[in-house]
C-alpha cells in the first residue's frame, strides 16, 4: 500500500529541511513517495528541498489547495497523505495508515499536539482535537485519504484560498465516507501563537470559521485572516 506525501510550501525555509529530514532517514522511506509542491517561495524553501534530492513541482498559484491536487495529479500511491511543511508526522505514521485503510477507514487524521507550548492553553487545544467535532480539525493534523476516493470528490476545491481543509471534510461527511482520528500526534508549529496572542489567534480563527460557515467568499476570510495574524 504506497503511500504518496504531499507537502505544499511557500516560504517555509525555517521548516521544510526538518520535515524532510524526518521523512528521508524514516525506516520506512521506501513505502512512501514525498511530493513537494512550491507555491512561489521567495526564500531559499526550493533550494532546500533540492538537497534532499527532490525537484519540487512549481505553481505560481500560492494556494494550498491548489498545490495539493497538483501533488495528487503527480502522485503514484493509492493513498493519498498530506501534510504541512511545519508539521511531523508521527514515527509511525506508515503502520498507522495502512492499519486504518486495511480496517475500511477511507480517510482520516490524527491529534496533535504543539512542538514549543509555551502557552499551558496551547495544550488544551492539543487536547480537543481527539474529539470527533469539526471545529477540532484542521490541516495540521495530516489528512489521508485513498487517492480513488479523493478523485471521486474532485480533489479540493480551488476556490478555497482558505479553509480548504474543512471544505473538504465537509464532502467527506456530506458523502458518507467513513474518516477517523487516529490516536496519536503529529506534532505542529506554535509560530502562530509565538507571534501572536493566544486570545488573538483564537478571536481570528473563531471568526474565519464562523465566516465559512456564513458562507463568506473564500477571498474575504483570507484577507481578514492574513490581516489580522502576523
Amino acid at each position: 500500500m504506497f503511500i504518496s506525501i504531499i507537502i505544499p510550501t511557500l516560504n517555509e525555509e525555517g521548516h521544510i529541511g526538518r520535515l524532510l529530514h524526518f521523512l528521508s532517514t524514516h525506516p520506512q522511506k521506501h513505502d512512501y513517495e514525498i511530493i513537494v509542491v512550491d507555491g512561489g517561495s521567495k526564500d531559499k524553501t526550493t533550494s532546500i528541498v533540492r538537497e534532499f534530492g527532490l525537484e519540487p513541482e512549481s505553481t505560481n498559484m500560492a494556494s494550498r489547495a491548489h498545490q495539493m491536487n497538483v501533488g495528487a495529479i503527480q502522485s503514484k500511491g493509492k493513498v493519498l497523505y498530506f501534510v504541512h511543511a511545519d508539521t511531523q508526522p508521527a514515527e509511525s505514521f506508515v503502520a498507522d495508515i495502512r492499519s486504518a485503510i486495511e480496517n475500511g477507514v477511507e480517510s482520516g487524521c490524527y491529534r496533535f499536539k504543539f512542538d514549543n507550548p509555551q502557552n499551558p492553553l496551547l495544550h488544551v487545544n492539543g487536547f480537543f482535537t481527539r474529539f470527533p467535532f469539526k471545529w477540532c480539525r484542521g490541516g495540521d493534523q495530516t489528512l489521508f485519504i485513498q487517492k480513488d476516493t479523493f478523485d471521486m470528490l474532485g480533489g479540493f476545491d480551488e476556490k478555497y484560498v482558505i479553509m480548504e481543509d474543512y471544505d473538504i471534510l465537509d464532502r467527506i461527511e456530506r458523502e458518507g465516507i467513513s474518516f477517523s482520528v487516529l490516536p496519536k500526534s503529529v506534532k505542529v508549529s506554535a509560530r502562530k501563537y509565538h507571534q501572536n496572542s493566544y486570545l488573538k489567534v483564537q478571536i481570528t480563527n473563531f471568526k474565519a470559521m464562523k465566516m465559512y460557515r456564513q458562507g463568506a467568499d473564500p477571498v474575504r476570510i483570507k484577507n481578514y485572516y492574513t490581516n489580522a495574524l502576523n
